[in-house]
């Protein structure tokens, strides 16, 4: 994989991770939470997808070194 693209899927990985952590401390979040005992799909969506592109990114990165 390119080392821009792995660069990228590692920016927008942390980004998202970001704005995951940051929505599900939210206060919709919260009351969501607190009704049904799970946080918004919303921000476990950007967590998941955060965490993706982090492990992504990094493997690029870290795999293209051997190369």
């Amino acid at each position: 994989m390119n080392k821009t693209i792995s660069i990228v899927f590692l920016v927008v990985g942390v980004v998202l991770l970001v704005y995951g952590f940051n929505a599900a401390n939210s206060f919709a979040s919260n009351v969501s939470e607190a009704v049904t005992g799970t946080p918004t799909d919303r921000s476990m969506w950007f967590i998941i997808l955060g965490v993706v592109g982090v492990v992504v990114g990094g493997i690029g990165l870290f795999a293209g070194r051997r190369q």
